[in-house]
């Protein structure tokens, strides 16, 4: 599957975007879908996901109660709606397919079989 993340750009402190990520090639359908970030400097991180089966959903802490994770199927797209963002919200922001992942891997990496390229948010004033 390709993944065709878009949305980022720059927005200030408390401001909000929302990302997509459209897949072409195979639906979502029983597939985990998530999204995580990456600054500069560090690692890639987890942000939110969307499981198999029953749809649950699951968040990084920092980011509870201001992000929201959503999933189409008629467009085939996953969302992340970001309000109240800060400044460590910075990030490259990816978006992942997983077609086997169990509910313990939704925060992990390697739960993920294939990747969007990057879309890249700033927050800053």
């Amino acid at each position: 599957v390709q993944l065709q993340a878009c949305g980022g750009g720059l927005v200030q402190p408390g401001g909000s975007l929302r990302l997509s990520c459209a897949a072409s090639g195979r639906t979502f359908r029983n597939s985990a879908v998530g999204w995580f970030r990456q600054a500069p400097g560090n690692e890639r991180e987890f942000v939110a996901a969307i499981g198999r089966g029953d749809r649950s959903t699951v968040y990084e802490d920092s980011v509870k109660g201001r992000f929201t994770i959503s999933l189409d199927n008629a467009k085939n797209t996953v969302y992340l709606q970001m309000n109240s963002l800060k400044p460590e919200d910075t990030a490259a922001y990816y978006c992942a397919v997983g077609r086997r992942t169990i509910t313990s891997m939704l925060r992990n990496r390697a739960g993920y079989d294939d990747w969007g390229q990057g879309t890249l948010v700033t927050v800053s004033s």
